[in-house]
């Protein structure tokens, strides 16, 4: 019977007074990347944290790869494998002795788990690091351990909460390329995020959270479209951007643009004209719903 990776109806969560989550409707396909957008605060946490069991919410139906989150807790946890927002890994080993520990602890032989620990190490590029002391590894190089070790027994389902926080542009694109090939071997990746940059990279489907809800989802261009097909700029003589005015890049939606900002605009000002980004959507949504 085919199924959705994941699937959410009517979930609600609230701590005290505060609700966290409020009647959140989504759908996952199995194989695609699927990216929560929101600020700090917003419940992306809460919301992977209830999808993997740690957390039991107040209402609404959840399945996770086919299983009841409450009914059928073991069936999800045994389908999905999580990596936290911060390295879950022991420092004082190395790469190679983590990725072994946590093998023999999933069950695996003692041959099983260091020709598991090798293959992780050859496809997280860890190599000339792995019998190296983990407190001594740089940001990128634990967060590619991390979600190694979260690999050890290959799961059809992975939660990524904040993956690339901290990390600099090379390495979260290193991280990138990392997620992109375990989506492309099939697995279902779910993965929450504070970088529009990332979602747009990244993701087959976004949704932007705020205070509870889902306020937007679709695939990325579905979001830029929102907006328009094309953004007008206009750039001072300083190479600074006065403004940014979204269009649907006709001729005459241009015309009656230049017209209104006449007054705005010299004879140094540049204009030229782009793809929107989700940033764009993103500014667009915090107008709509008075700030996230």
């Amino acid at each position: 019977m085919a199924y959705l990776a994941i699937e959410v109806n009517g979930l609600s969560k609230k701590f005290g007074k505060q609700m966290v989550l409020d009647s959140i409707d989504l759908a996952v396909q199995k194989g695609e990347i699927f990216a929560l957008l929101g600020p700090n605060g917003a419940g992306k946490t809460t919301f992977i944290n209830i999808l993997s069991t740690l957390v039991t919410p107040d209402a609404g139906i959840v399945r996770v790869n086919g299983f009841d989150i409450l009914s059928d807790k073991e069936k999800v946890r045994s389908s999905i494998s999580l990596t936290g927002q911060f390295a879950a890994v022991d420092e004082m080993l190395t790469a190679e002795e983590n990725l072994r520990m946590l093998g023999r602890l999933s069950s695996l032989s003692r041959l099983e788990a260091r020709s598991r620990a090798n293959e992780l190490i050859k496809q997280f590029d860890l190599t000339t690091v792995a019998k190296n002391r983990v407190k001594a590894y740089s940001g990128g190089l634990r967060r590619r351990l991390d979600l190694a070790v979260s690999l050890v027994v290959p799961r059809p389902i992975i939660f990524l909460d904040e993956p690339t926080t901290g990390l600099d542009m090379h390495s979260r694109r290193a991280l990138w390329d990392m997620i992109l090939h375990l989506a492309s071997e099939g697995v279902t990746v779910f993965l929450t995020t504070q970088y529009l940059e990332e979602a747009d990279q990244l993701a087959d489907t976004i949704a932007f959270i705020s205070n509870g809800q889902i306020v937007a989802y679709g695939t990325p261009d579905e979001m830029k479209s929102r907006i328009g097909s094309k953004m007008v700029v206009l750039r001072n003589k300083n190479d600074e951007i006065i403004r940014e005015i979204p269009t649907n890049g006709n001729i005459h939606d241009l015309k009656q643009i230049l017209e209104e900002v006449a007054s705005e605009i010299s004879d140094e000002t540049q204009v030229g004209i782009r793809k929107p980004s989700l940033d764009d959507v993103f500014l667009s949504l915090t107008s709509e719903k008075g700030g996230f």
